[in-house]
């Protein structure tokens, strides 16, 4: 509460598991200001860049099912690439190593264009490449965005689709689905942002974040994902160590980034975890394996203070202990 007063953060829930226990599970403030909505346990919040864990996923699954392999050139499994892309794998955009530029920012990709999968990879090949792949790490929205169309053209389903099916359906996650304004989804947040002081709806012009950042979810729901994340439920014990292996460079060198997963320390305990955000969103799954501890937080603020909020919470605990 405390933070929230500080950061003026409108809405919060927040969750902590230990050994997928429920440790604590509470909501704080508002929903949506203007009708003075409080949040509740089933309030629905974007959650940005954690939609990477969902699309990293969703290619390993496919990749167990011997439809892909990280290894693939993406010109095998998409059409009409620019020939600057020619020698980028997979596996360099789920670690973000594949140099192509991050469109987040760049005008031309919002979502009320609604472009395709051909007029997103004609409109991003215009771009110059940042690097040659694998030469260097470079957080890349672009990368993840591809991967939504490779599985889109591997499995011959929606991005979406595929998810419902093969991971949000065996799970029990029933309130995840695309962020998408036009799409009517009971419970959800209003997202706000601070100019000046003062607190504004965000701007509805939104960039189109597709697979890397556009998923909706509750905080139930994530509990259930980080529940599965320990079992086979939704990947083998294989996929697993490959989504949290850290990535490395063409001179060997490790880059912190696994497959949808940031990888480094805490207060000297290993994390795992992924923060997002999106206009009047801030989101965070946070994992310390060794611990079994794991914390999330949503909000519905533009400042990007879930991770720094879900890891104070997580130093309280290392202090009890």
């Amino acid at each position: 509460k405390t933070e929230m007063d500080r950061h003026r953060i409108p809405g919060l829930t927040l969750k902590i598991l230990q050994t997928n226990r429920e440790i604590k599970s509470a909501v704080y403030g508002l929903a949506n200001v203007e009708l003075k909505a409080p949040v509740h346990p089933e309030t629905v919040f974007e959650m940005g860049s954690l939609t990477k864990q969902f699309t990293a996923a969703s290619i390993l699954l496919l990749q167990q099912h011997g439809k892909l392999s990280v290894d693939d050139k993406i010109s095998r499994r998409l059409a009409d690439i620019p020939p600057a892309w020619s020698n980028i794998t997979i596996r360099h955009l789920l670690n973000h190593t594949s140099g192509v530029r991050n469109y987040t920012g760049l005008d031309g990709f919002e979502m009320s264009k609604r472009l395709t999968q051909r007029q997103f990879i004609q409109a991003l090949g215009a771009q110059p490449m940042d690097f040659p792949p694998g030469e260097q790490a470079k957080y890349c929205n672009s990368g993840y965005n591809l991967l939504g169309y490779i599985i889109e053209s591997v499995s011959g389903k929606s991005y979406w689709s595929f998810l419902a099916e093969r991971v949000w359906g065996p799970l029990g996650m029933t309130s995840c689905t695309n962020r998408d304004p036009a799409i009517i989804i009971a419970n959800r947040a209003s997202g706000y942002v601070r100019k000046k002081g003062v607190l504004h709806n965000r701007d509805g012009d939104l960039t189109d974040v597709f697979s890397a950042g556009a998923i909706v979810s509750t905080i139930g729901d994530l509990a259930k994902w980080n529940a599965a994340l320990d079992t086979d439920k939704v990947l083998n014990s294989s996929s697993r160590a490959q989504w949290w292996t850290p990535g490395k460079l063409n001179n060997g060198q490790e880059c912190l980034y696994g497959f949808g997963w940031r990888i480094g320390q805490f207060n000297g305990h290993r994390n795992i975890g992924h923060s997002g955000s999106t206009s009047g969103f801030s989101a965070s799954l946070q994992r310390f394996p060794e611990d079994q501890l794991a914390v999330i937080v949503l909000t519905n603020t533009d400042e990007q203070i879930a991770t720094t909020l879900a890891r104070k919470v997580a130093f309280f605990y290392f202090q009890k202990r």
